[in-house]
């Protein structure tokens, strides 16, 4: 029966075997893949590094804060630097990023100024309002909603002859179950839009494990059914998801149509401040077993054997971080306070006739 095209076991276990996960570090940080070493320069390993340190502080200054009240909803990044960071140091200026919640420090790679993503987790108006150069959505919160909104944004990139920019979107692994994750899919790939759909298993859906989302062997092969590329990477491994990512980048622009990347990473801490408690859900082993493969310790065991990293320069570049964390949580803090009748305006852009009744009775309340 092992060529027997009617061995059902056979053929599923077959579409695991087809997504090789690509590494190029391994969890101590040696080189294992030669050929798939990308060609950066010392200056921009270093660079790559100093954004993932600037990430990992930012979610522990970001958990402190939450725990102050001085931020809201808050979805913890520690573990997934590589897949994040690492994804987003291949892109362009001019590229678009279409973010989830928990894509907060990509975003602020492409220039959303720190204060604006706390606005942003505090329900503040002010954390929505971006500089029209600036080629990024606020988070979405809708789980999957993002795979459709940047097919049509990277649609539109393709009818207006934007030939050296594309779209990046993020969901997680539970993401991938939704009906818009495949839609998004389905229509970019028809269409061939330039964008990157990028799918970050980190094991959990809030407390649902993965096995429990979906029987496929692979979330890369999720992309087969629509006729894209799709890729899985290790996501702990900021060379690969790098190189990765580059070359999707590479042939989106080109004209190919999108590219679907799977990254096999982690969160070590909960799946929000919500009141999520992962030691509910997960072992010890499970939690050992993660942190062994650190994107932090791989890449910064990496760099000081080429003598690129100082512990020194890390403890340096903390206090930095910490300083200008600090200082974007006072910035938001002095922002103006938002009022009920402003929320009704800004929400409706045309309020009816009832709408309109309610802005005059809070603007009458709120003048007293």
């Amino acid at each position: 029966m092992a060529n027997n095209p009617l061995d059902f076991d056979k053929l599923v276990e077959s579409y695991g075997e087809l997504f090789p996960m690509v590494q190029i570090l391994d969890k101590d940080g040696k080189v294992v893949n030669e050929d798939l070493i990308p060609d950066l320069s010392d200056e921009e390993l270093v660079e790559l590094m100093e954004q993932m340190v600037f990430s990992r502080v930012l979610h522990e200054r970001s958990m402190a804060l939450s725990r102050q009240g001085r931020l809201g909803f808050y979805a913890p990044t520690a573990g997934q630097e590589a897949s994040q960071i690492a994804s987003h140091y291949a892109l362009e200026q001019q590229d678009w990023i279409y973010p989830g919640y928990r894509d907060v420090p990509q975003i602020i790679m492409h220039g959303l100024p720190i204060h604006k993503a706390f606005l942003w987790s505090r329900g503040h108006v002010g954390g929505g309002m971006y500089d029209e150069d600036l080629h990024i959505i606020p988070p979405q919160i809708i789980i999957g909603a993002q795979f459709i909104q940047a097919m049509g944004n990277a649609v539109g990139q393709k009818l207006a002859g934007k030939e050296n920019e594309i779209t990046i979107t993020y969901t997680g692994d539970g993401g991938s179950s939704q009906g818009d994750t495949y839609e998004g899919l389905n229509f970019a790939s028809r269409y061939k839009a330039p964008v990157i759909f990028v799918i970050q298993n980190n094991g959990y859906a809030i407390s649902t494990p993965r096995d429990k989302q979906t029987a496929a062997e692979t979330l890369a092969q999720k992309g087969v059914a629509v006729g894209i590329p799709s890729v899985q990477v290790d996501g702990m491994d900021p060379l690969a998801v790098y190189s990765v990512t580059k070359a999707a980048r590479d042939w989106a622009v080109a004209g190919n149509g999108p590219v679907l990347i799977e990254t096999i990473t982690n969160r070590f801490g909960p799946h929000s401040t919500s009141g999520d408690d992962p030691t509910r859900y997960r072992s010890e082993e499970s939690f050992d077993y993660w942190e062994q493969r650190d994107p932090l310790i791989r890449f910064r065991n990496y760099l000081e054997e080429k003598e690129l990293w100082t512990e020194e320069r890390e403890e340096e570049l903390i206090e930095e971080v910490t300083e200008q964390v600090a200082e974007a949580a006072k910035e938001a803090d002095q922002a103006e306070k938002m009022t009920v009748s402003e929320s009704l305006s800004w929400m409706f852009s045309n309020p009816g006739q009832n709408i309109e009744e309610q802005i005059e009775k809070y603007e009458a309340k709120e003048s007293k």
